[in-house]
């Protein structure tokens, strides 16, 4: 398990150990078939299991980890089923909310996207995985902002955690950060020229790469995923 302690005592316990545990389940530091203790995490990260026990019900609704009652919590294998869904899901919300985007984009969001793609372009030449993957899900979120639909947003959120542990499985060898800034630049291309039909297509095909990149990750990594 990952060594991170430190929580910051003016926001929410249970959401801060919620989004570490998150963070190390779709960065695999805690395996599928991983069991979970609210002992071990409560003595982790110094609190009382409460705030531990409302982190794992958000995990489960997510789908990350099961709760069985008497026997313990455990990491989920990656379900097939909730990535396919949740792909489909995700690439009907961000379609509409990339077409949207594009007939209300602004200057001013041209440039913080622009900045955003000059972000990726130096932890690309860094090798700065992590970094990568956080201004990636930033990119989508900014345009849920200048869609003005928060709740696009949100919603993804609650749906992609599955899909994320692939996202970040496939970084490396299968969905290289290149080819994702290529497309994510496409995009924003087609957004500078306010072009919604263009948008459409360009966030389709990014969104369409999850799609073929687990079936690669699944052939590398049968004991993680299910059918289900």
């Amino acid at each position: 398990m990952a060594a991170e302690t430190q929580l910051n005592p003016t926001q929410p316990v249970n959401q801060q150990i919620y989004r570490i545990l998150r963070r190390d389940i779709v960065h695999c530091l805690i395996p599928p078939g991983t069991p979970l203790s609210e002992k071990e995490v409560s003595v982790r990260f110094d609190v009382s299991r409460q705030p531990v026990r409302e982190a794992f019900i958000k995990l489960a609704e997510n789908g990350l980890i099961q709760i069985r009652p008497q026997r313990g919590s455990y990491v989920n294998k990656i379900s097939m089923t909730q990535v396919r869904n949740g792909c489909f899901v995700r690439q009907a919300i961000e379609c509409a909310v990339a077409r949207r985007a594009a007939t209300m984009i602004e200057d001013s969001a041209c440039y913080q996207l622009e900045q955003n793609l000059n972000q990726q372009r130096t932890a690309i030449e860094r090798k700065q995985l992590n970094d990568f993957f956080e201004l990636d899900d930033n990119f989508h979120q900014k345009l849920a902002l200048i869609a003005d639909c928060q709740l696009a947003w949100d919603t993804i959120e609650n749906i992609k955690a599955t899909i994320d542990r692939v996202r970040y499985m496939s970084l490396d060898h299968v969905s290289p950060p290149e080819m994702l800034l290529r497309q994510h630049m496409d995009i924003f291309a087609a957004l500078e020229k306010r072009d919604a039909d263009a948008v459409d297509r360009a966030m389709t095909l990014h969104l369409q790469e999850i799609s073929e990149s687990v079936k690669t990750i699944r052939q590398e990594n049968r004991d993680w995923f299910s059918e289900e």
